[in-house]
Formats: C-alpha cells, sequence, structure tokens
C-alpha cells in the first residue's frame, strides 16, 4: 500500500472516530433534553451512547495509542489516558445515578459534566492524536482498527489502562 493510500485510509478512520464523538455527545444531550422537558426519557439512549464511549476509548488505547506512543507521543498520550479514567469514573456515576433512580437533576447534572469533560478532551484529541494518527498508524494497525470499528465489540471486563 502507497503512503497516500495509507494516509487517505487513516484520515477516514479519523474521520470515523470524530464521528462517534459526536455520536456520543448527541446521544447525551438528546437523552438530557428529554429529562429537562419532563417527557418521557428512554434510557436506552443514554445507555447507547455511555456503551458507545466506553468502546470508543477502548478503541483508542487498544489500537491507536500503541503506535502513537512508539512514535514518540508519550506524554499527549499520558494525558489522554488520564483523561480517560476520569470520564470513566464520569460513566460509572451516571450510570449509578440512573440505576438508582434519583431525581431527574442530579442525573442531568452528571450528564453536563460529562460533556464538559468530552468537549475539553476531544477538542485536545482530535487535532492532536487523531492528527498525528493519519501520520502513525501503519496499514496492518489501521486496518485491525476499522475492522474494529465495523463490528468490534468492548470486552466486559477492561477498564481504560493505568495513568
Amino acid at each position: 500500500m502507497s503512503n497516500t493510500q495509507r494516509d487517505s485510509g487513516t484520515a477516514v478512520l479519523a474521520q470515523a472516530l470524530e464521528r462517534e464523538h459526536r455520536q456520543i455527545d448527541g446521544g447525551i444531550e438528546r437523552f438530557i433534553d428529554q429529562l429537562e422537558k419532563a417527557a418521557a426519557h428512554d434510557p436506552v439512549l443514554l445507555d447507547a451512547a455511555l456503551g458507545g464511549l466506553r468502546r470508543h476509548i477502548y478503541v483508542e488505547e487498544e489500537f491507536l495509542f500503541p503506535a502513537l506512543r512508539e512514535a514518540g507521543m508519550v506524554m499527549p498520550i499520558l494525558v489522554m489516558q488520564r483523561e480517560h479514567g476520569q470520564l470513566w469514573d464520569s460513566i460509572d456515576l451516571v450510570e449509578r445515578l440512573q440505576a438508582e433512580n434519583v431525581e431527574s437533576r442530579e442525573v442531568v447534572e452528571a450528564c453536563r459534566t460529562l460533556l464538559a469533560q468530552l468537549e475539553t478532551h476531544n477538542a485536545k484529541e482530535e487535532p492532536v492524536i487523531y492528527g498525528q494518527a493519519d501520520r502513525v498508524l501503519s496499514a496492518r494497525a489501521s486496518a485491525a482498527l476499522r475492522r474494529f470499528l465495523d463490528s468490534g465489540a468492548l470486552p466486559d471486563t477492561w477498564v481504560p489502562h493505568e495513568w
């Protein structure tokens, strides 16, 4: 595979990862909107967004970060992993609040906190991490990432790496 072909393939991967960011954020935002309007809310919507976020973190840590770390991006990856741990804790909190049937206000507040974390995280990750991924990921790593994005599932016991 030529560099041009590889670059265009990984650019598509970066776009797919950014699209996942928008889908996850949008799912959480729609859930908040339902709760705030006191409309019947669909917990499946929130479950899908939070599950998608967990899977997305897995994809980055298992498929993307190792190659970037090898390319010398140690500090940016450490920052992303630290933030992934914080996001994971926030997901746990939202899920716990939802399971305990606490007041909608508390769930909305926890979801808004999570969205604020995501906004800060994504603003760094998309230009810095994804921009380098287009350059650094090998054809083999790109293919593995694409396969997982198309059909992979988060392993049940997986948690973000220690930071």
